[in-house]
């Protein structure tokens, strides 16, 4: 079943008007991440812009754009840093800059997520990781990895082959109203476990996963944690020490808003002696020795083949400083306070809910029952962009930084008008 998005044009002068109009209450404020430069806004701020952003993402001039779970919209700074990587190149002005946005994104990241900056390597895509986990670690015949039914599709495709061709247990445990619980897990994990793989917050309904007691759950059978980010990075402040985590990545084109093609993958201190490369190249080099023979870097870096994105990286540290100058425990407040009012006007409206109550995350999805080309062409004509999955079924919304009441009143009225 494929997500299709809905990125209908929307018609500027009535934007205007509809949010001049609207009578829009100023959502909680909350305090400034660790090195952030930004201020929390006053009790005065703008209600429909309450952290200030809005500015930088000219997408909110034509959308209600609640699609940030598809494809986050880059803000003018992450804009401009790629003008300047392209004019760069193409006027070859300084040659080292792609090596000073490796270094930057690195440590930016190291930064803003807790960890050391040779625990990152950037990645092409959030996949790589999970493939380059499982083909680090050796498998025998009886062997068990435990999911769930709210990961992503690439985990079932690549366990479904480990079972092929290594005779590995794939074990799936279904979802309770939108929810699987570290019981569902424990039921399901022994001895012969060597991996629990999770979507630290699901692609399907937002639901979040408290990854600590997954982590000594995982430990306690001599297994790993892996957490697919994708979903998750940008969207909560975190320490990814204290969160046990063996193993995390995502790629930034999400909620991080930098673009495809660079996804830091965090790899905890402590498996970087076994964890090998599913493949090699120059980039892995840390020292050349004689006899065309090689001295390999021994940190995350390790993990890193070949020649870097280098657009896409410029991209990452530039969408690493923004986030830190918005600060992301505000973002958290401010997304997660309005996709509970999202959800809850859904609910209030009749809808089926698939993400759980009191979710801390910005994803909302429910079923809408309703007639899914009417929805369709409803929610185009009023400029909302969400994403349909299960074959229309499902709506999914997320709540970006730059989204105000004004955005999921709209969402909200489309149905209302409808059912």
């Amino acid at each position: 079943m494929k997500p299709s998005e809905h990125n209908s044009p929307w018609n500027r002068r009535r934007f205007l008007q509809t949010t001049a109009a609207a009578g829009l209450a100023a959502l909680p404020g909350a305090g400034v991440a660790a090195g952030s430069r930004r201020q929390p806004e006053s009790p005065g701020a703008n209600p429909a812009d309450p952290l200030g952003v809005r500015a930088s993402f000219p997408v909110t001039e034509e959308l209600a754009y609640l699609n940030n779970a598809a494809v986050g919209p880059l803000p003018l700074p992450v804009r401009d840093a790629l003008h300047a990587y392209a004019d760069n190149k193409m006027l070859r002005r300084d040659g080292a800059s792609g090596g000073k946005a490796v270094a930057g994104a690195r440590s930016r990241f190291a930064g803003l997520f807790g960890v050391e900056e040779d625990e990152v390597a950037l990645l092409y895509s959030t996949s790589g990781a999970e493939n380059i986990i499982v083909n680090a670690m050796e498998w025998r015949s009886g062997d068990n990895v435990v999911v769930d039914e709210l990961h992503f599709v690439t985990t079932f495709v690549l366990y479904r082959e480990l079972e092929r061709r290594a005779g590995v247990e794939l074990r799936i445990i279904p979802s309770k109203d939108g929810v699987v619980t570290v019981d569902d897990f424990a039921a399901r994990t022994d001895d012969r476990t060597r991996l629990l793989s999770v979507a630290w917050v699901s692609n399907r309904n937002g639901f979040r996963y408290d990854l600590p007691p997954l982590a000594d759950l995982a430990h306690a059978h001599g297994a790993y944690l892996y957490a697919d980010a994708i979903q998750a990075w940008g969207t909560f402040p975190t320490n990814l020490h204290e969160e046990k985590v063996d193993f995390a990545c995502g790629n930034g084109y999400k909620w991080l808003h930098a673009d495809f093609g660079c996804a830091p993958f965090y790899v905890r201190r402590e498996h970087l002696d076994w964890m090998t490369a599913d493949r090699h190249g120059h980039f892995q080099v840390a020292e050349s020795l004689p006899g065309n023979r090689f001295r390999l870097k021994t940190s995350a870096g390790k993990l890193e083949y070949g020649g870097p994105a280098y657009g896409p990286v410029a991209a990452m540290d530039a969408a690493l400083a923004f986030l830190g100058e918005v600060g992301v425990d505000r973002i958290a407040a401010h997304t997660q306070a309005l996709a509970g009012e999202l959800r809850e006007g859904a609910a209030a409206l009749g809808m089926r809910m698939f993400t759980p109550p009191k979710n801390p995350s910005a994803i909302v999805s429910f079923y809408h029952g309703l007639d899914h080309e009417r929805l369709s062409r409803a929610l185009a004509d009023e400029g909302v962009s969400i994403t349909f999955q299960e074959d229309g079924a499902l709506l999914r919304a997320g709540v970006g930084m730059f989204n105000s009441r004004d955005d999921v009143d709209r969402l909200l009225g489309v149905i209302r008008r409808l059912v």
